[in-house]
């Protein structure tokens, strides 16, 4: 356990000098200071209900009914969500040289919006859709207005945020119209992997190749309790790489970390960033 933001951020700038080509895994933690919820609490367990299952939501218009109509009332968190300091930060790492490779768990693009470049969205984007039919795409924000049309009472209700643009909204939702592929009429579904699906081969390779340049991994804001990113850190451990961690809790990877920083993301990076600008 960390004693002081200050220590830990002169501890990780001294970590990040000694390996200078970063494989860094960020979640949902990097994201929290933007307004948008994380899905476990500090022990790794589920804050609230787990989210839905692909099976279940390609298998169930009953389903898709909650899922849209949630969808409608909570995605303006993602929308409106700011770029916070720990996007930021990690965005000056790169400038400065000592990320190899950012693979994100989010899918909320805000590394992308801080200027990160070097990033991999390992389980996809909430902000497009596409029909599982036909592979029509459409911006997500097109879509939302289609089905606030269509769903007007539904539209005008509010609830609290839950994480990737659901909400915290509980009642009859039989009576919503979901919005259909305009082209084919299929199920569009938006361009992110749910759980029980899997991370495309092709992004998955390609964060394994990125790795394999790296000389250390730093997950950020991430229990690790998804095997998708847990399973890289395995790897590198299994590669010989220092494994390090920043982040509120507990992680699946404690047994395999070489460091490991229980501290708030924000001031911890910016003080590790402050920290190599001065040398």
């Amino acid at each position: 356990m960390t004693q002081s933001v200050a220590q830990a951020g002169a501890e990780l700038a001294d970590f990040i000098a000694r390996h200078p080509k970063l494989w860094i895994l960020t979640g949902a933690g990097v994201s929290t200071d933007s307004g948008i919820p994380d899905y476990r609490d500090a022990q790794g367990q589920w804050k609230r209900s787990p989210p839905v299952q692909h099976g279940d939501f390609m298998g169930s218009h009953a389903v898709r009914q909650r899922y849209w109509a949630r969808a409608l009332v909570g995605f303006k968190a993602l929308r409106e969500a700011q770029v916070s300091g720990a996007h930021r930060a990690l965005a000056a790492l790169e400038h400065m040289g000592f990320v190899e490779m950012l693979v994100t768990q989010n899918v909320d693009r805000l590394h992308q919006r801080a200027g990160s470049r070097k990033v991999i969205d390992l389980h996809g984007r909430a902000d497009t859709v596409s029909c599982m039919g036909c592979g029509y795409h459409m911006m997500r924000h097109a879509m939302h207005s289609e089905m606030a049309q269509l769903n007007p009472r539904f539209a005008a209700l509010d609830a609290g945020h839950a994480p990737d643009g659901d909400a915290d909204l509980e009642t009859d939702f039989s009576g919503f119209t979901v919005f259909d592929c305009p082209r084919c009429g299929g199920i569009l579904k938006p361009d992110v992997v749910y759980y029980g699906d899997v991370v495309p081969p092709a992004r998955r390779l390609a964060a394994q190749t990125g790795l394999q340049s790296a000389q250390a991994v730093l997950a950020v804001g991430t229990s690790l309790m998804v095997y998708s990113g847990y399973r890289f850190c395995r790897e590198a451990h299994a590669m010989g790489l220092p494994v390090a961690s920043l982040s509120l809790g507990v992680t699946r990877a404690d047994a395999l970390l070489t460091r490991q920083w229980r501290a708030p993301l924000t001031p911890v990076l910016e003080q590790a960033v402050r920290c190599l600008q001065d040398h």
